[in-house]
């Protein structure tokens, strides 16, 4: 029988959000055999050759490279793994040439904690990047390292790079398929919501929208990221990219597909079914005739989804397709060169960049001046903290801080039970090849489970190094409890950044936006790429604002309470898109379009609602006026926005 707790000890809902696993995706068997592998092998060379420490930094460096190799794709492999690896030698030269300088290592490192807090913010591969060139100048400024001062960069480097090299193994044979993989995962998740489309259950459809954006956006980038080498060249990318383009309409039809099955008209089970087939012919790589089994469509949602469907059938297994045919749906990528003086330039001119930059720059300065005033144990693990919880990309402050010290209480229960029971030596190697699986198995699981696998991983290596075995344990435990500390109050506590600039402004641009793709979906002579092009872009920032609500819910009040409160307004956000893209859909297969005036009204709102966002960091009171023909194609956009105006008012 269960008990519940006394009032009085429930846990509050910011803290169970934070303590909750995340849902991870299938065991990835490659990556936890890759680094078993990659840590323990240098370790096995460094004893051979009666060198444990130079085994121990390669496998610091290997440690790296299995923290970023997550990419599917083998030339996404390189960057995520090898790029990281340049900045994280740069990073261990520079901080092992001011060890032991006194304020020069604190000016030093404050100012690379300063370069790392603004490259972080262009990308994911600048964002690992910038983590490795600070963590890695920390590790050179905090700990004597053996040899001379160009070795420790080149044994890290290289541990790092056997983890590419291990990763890249199955390139020659599997070209090409991770790509497929990803648009075809594409397409399954297409099936998906047309299957939830046809049901009852709104937060299911709500999820499976959800998974299909970040599944299109994951193809397209990269899609988009490997064409851009070849410049177009390639036919094989080309016919994926045609692929993608292709699913969009079926995309574009499934909130139709909802509308119908709610007026009382489902969808058949052929056309999901006809869906996963095109699937399985795109990741076989198949280019034979595919024959679809599917009924006569009896109103326009059904004209709709079977013109898409049959259109996709024969891209999907077209073998040659014309470049100059592709709608430029997302944007092509420019050349190398173009887009690194892009990001160069946003970064020196952005505010957002600087702020973090600064932010990042304030906490580890303070953590090195105070280790520097105060004698600390093992100090560099103050500055390692702060790095890892105060990455602004990574999430919420305030839960990467509460995780970094319940992750670091579990990793040192299991790191006592190996330095106390586990002799040194030769013994290091099996229980490596025990501990490095854990990295890559528990990441998905989030930042709690991530620092509980890496941390035994570090003390062994520390142990490695300079043997204090057990009396590593304690120091390790206070200075991660005080680079918390500092993270929370200095990175945290005194940037009380306003939710208008952290949510609100985004989610007004949204609304803006979101009026400008009413206004296009139903203007004559719009161009159907540039229609897509806004659309996809919709989806894409909702998305984003959507991760940033959820890090904010796991914050305490009035943060978290205050992200509860506009969530609804986010989902409502996303059903005007979806009800102007099914309106679209009526009007392309035969509904009768709406009357200017209707547009107009519509947008008016929309235009007014966003304005009341980015003025309030409260829900208020707004008017909603919106009249119309019932047997309109707006009616059910109408429906969507007075329902949303409705969220944005007090309750």
């Amino acid at each position: 029988m269960s008990r519940e707790f006394p009032i009085g000890l429930t846990p509050p809902d910011w803290l169970v959000r934070n303590l909750r696993p995340q849902q991870a995706a299938p065991l990835n068997w490659a990556a936890v055999a890759r680094a078993a592998l990659a840590m323990s092998l240098p370790l096995a060379v460094g004893l051979a050759v009666g060198q444990p420490a130079y085994g121990a930094l390669a496998s610091m460096g290997a440690l790296s490279g299995v923290i970023g190799d997550t990419a599917d794709a083998y030339r996404m492999r390189i960057l995520n793994i090898a790029v990281p690896q340049l900045f994280g030698a740069v990073g261990v030269t520079a901080g092992s040439l001011v060890y032991g300088q006194g304020w020069l290592t604190v000016a030093v490192i404050t100012g690379i904690a300063l370069l790392s807090g603004m490259i972080s913010t262009i990308g994911a591969v600048s964002s690992v990047s910038g983590l490795l060139l600070l963590l890695n100048s920390v590790i050179g400024a905090g700990l004597p390292l053996p040899g001379a001062w160009w070795l420790t960069p080149v044994l890290m480097t290289g541990g790092g790079l056997l983890v590419l090299l291990l990763a890249l193994l199955a390139w020659p044979l599997r070209s090409g398929i991770p790509e497929r993989a990803a648009v075809a995962a594409a397409y399954r998740t297409v099936a998906d919501l047309l299957s939830v489309s046809d049901g009852d259950d709104g937060e299911a459809y709500d999820r499976a929208r959800h998974t299909v954006t970040q599944s299109l956006n994951e193809a397209y980038d990269l899609i988009l990221a490997r064409r851009a080498r070849y410049r177009g060249r390639s036919s094989e990318l080309t016919r994926m990219l045609a692929q993608l383009n292709a699913i969009t309409p079926v995309v574009e039809a499934a909130p139709a597909v909802r509308l119908a099955r709610l007026a009382g008209k489902p969808l058949p089970p052929e056309v999901p079914a006809a869906v996963l087939h095109i699937a399985d012919a795109i990741e076989t790589g198949y280019t034979g005739p595919i024959g679809l089994d599917l009924p006569q469509p009896v109103n326009e949602t059904g004209r709709a989804v079977d013109h898409a469907l049959r259109h996709v059938a024969t891209v999907a297994t077209t073998p040659d397709v014309d470049p100059r045919g592709i709608d430029d749906r997302l944007g092509r990528p420019a050349a190398l060169g173009i887009r690194t003086a892009r990001a160069a330039r946003n970064v020196v001119l952005s505010a957002n960049s600087w702020r973090y930059g600064i932010r990042l720059a304030l906490c580890i300065g303070i953590a090195q001046a105070l280790v520097s005033l105060v004698p600390v144990p093992r100090s560099y693990w103050v500055a390692l903290t702060i790095t890892f919880v105060l990455k602004p990309d990574f999430g919420s402050v305030f839960s990467r801080a509460l995780l970094r010290a319940v992750g670091t209480v579990a990793g040192l229960v299991v790191a006592a039970t190996i330095l106390t029971v586990v002799p040194r030596g030769w013994w290091d190697v099996p229980v490596m090849m025990v501990l490095a699986p854990l990295v890559p198995a528990l990441t998905p699981r989030g930042y709690g489970f991530q620092t509980a696998a890496v941390t035994p991983v570090i003390l062994l290596l520390s142990d490695v190094l300079n043997h204090q075995g057990t009396g590593l344990l304690l120091p390790r435990l206070l200075d991660s409890l005080m680079g918390c500390a500092i993270a929370l109050i200095a990175g945290y506590l005194l940037w009380p950044e306003s939710w208008r600039t952290r949510v609100g402004d985004r989610l007004a641009d949204a609304v803006a936006d979101t009026a400008a793709y009413v206004e296009l979906a139903f203007k004559a002579g719009a161009e159907p790429a540039a229609r897509a092009r806004l659309r996809r872009r919709l989806y894409r920032d909702l998305s984003v604002i959507r991760t940033e609500f959820q890090r904010a819910l796991t914050e305490p009040p009035p943060t978290g309470r205050r992200a509860a409160a506009w969530w609804p307004l986010v989902v409502a956000v996303e059903r005007i898109v979806d009800a102007t893209t099914a309106a679209r859909v009526r009007v392309r297969h035969g509904a009768p379009p709406p009357d200017r005036a209707e547009v107009d009204q519509v947008t008016l709102q929309l235009r007014e609602l966003a304005e009341g966002v980015r003025r309030s960091e409260t829900l208020v009171a707004v008017r909603t006026d919106l009249t119309g023909p019932p047997d309109s194609v707006l009616e059910p956009l109408r429906q969507e926005v007075a329902a949303a105006r409705a969220i944005a008012s007090p309750h």
